[in-house]
């Protein structure tokens, strides 16, 4: 899966960390694409001294190779790079460093959807303790967000439940949706799959998490069972496309990146029972 980096290893502990010119920068233009060089399938990144003093804010560390943030965004592109969608990077690049990549959209979009306070309207700042915007107003504190979401593999014997986005990514996917307030992630995975499918669930098992910078997300991956009837009730507003797959029949997404391949994998190839 993309955070699968091991021997390296993400540091994402706050600093208040100044930029060096050899420390890698990330550029986004206002739309959220990411200005990028590539060579043989590895990302080149800019780098502390294409940025020429601009305001810049240390994000992370992928082993010791230090990531900072361009806080204003730009369209004008350095020679030799140009801007990709997280979407066209994933599919073009590999390794730790698209890992970088997905982390870094995930605070650049918290960054520029917290510039003021939600309930002074004061510009907000960085604070210098703590991965934070604060309010210099009213004291008011903005950490990055997170959204839950659940991953839901549905087995019916030997088929898995597979459906297709109505919109937006077109390969197999599993069940998924966003847990609600005062909603266990149990809840949600029954919920969910009732919503999308109409199947009822039975023996909830969690199996695996994963970080999403994509969608700001933390994905929760579960196992469960069809629960008597398995006639599917689509929602045709969500899905394009939902049916029962036996193992043998089930076509994978093009890379290894995302829980929900794993798990549909995991099936196919007979892991999961």
């Amino acid at each position: 899966m993309i955070q699968d980096i091991y021997p390296s290893r993400l540091h994402n502990e706050y600093h208040a960390y100044e930029i060096r010119e050899n420390d890698r920068v990330f550029i986004f233009d206002p739309h959220g694409k990411a200005m990028l060089g590539g060579s043989d399938g590895k990302i080149i990144f800019p780098t502390g001294k294409d940025v020429n003093g601009n305001r810049c804010v240390y994000l992370f560390s992928v082993d010791e190779i230090r990531y900072f943030l361009k806080l204003q965004s730009s369209e004008e592109t350095l020679e030799g790079y140009e801007f990709y969608s997280i979407r066209d990077a994933r599919d073009r690049f590999e390794g730790k460093e698209i890992f970088a990549v997905f982390t870094a959209y995930h605070l650049w979009k918290w960054y520029s959807d917290n510039v003021f306070c939600g309930k002074c309207a004061k510009k907000l700042v960085l604070s210098d303790k703590e991965r934070a915007l604060c309010c210099p107003k009213c004291g008011n504190t903005v950490y990055p967000r997170i959204n839950p979401a659940v991953i839901v593999g549905v087995k019916n014997g030997d088929s898995l439940l597979l459906t297709k986005y109505k919109r937006g990514f077109n390969h197999n996917a599993l069940v998924a949706g966003f847990t609600e307030i005062g909603e266990t992630l149990e809840e949600c995975v029954a919920r969910e799959v009732m919503e999308e499918t109409g199947i009822k669930v039975k023996n909830i098992r969690y199996y695996k998490s994963q970080p999403w910078g994509m969608a700001q997300d933390i994905l929760v991956g579960y196992y469960c069972e069809a629960d008597g009837d398995t006639t599917i009730r689509m929602d045709e507003s969500e899905l394009k496309y939902a049916e029962w797959v036996k193992r043998d029949d089930i076509v994978l997404q093009p890379n290894n990146l995302s829980l929900t391949n794993e798990m549909m994998r995991r099936f196919k190839e007979g892991e999961e029972q």
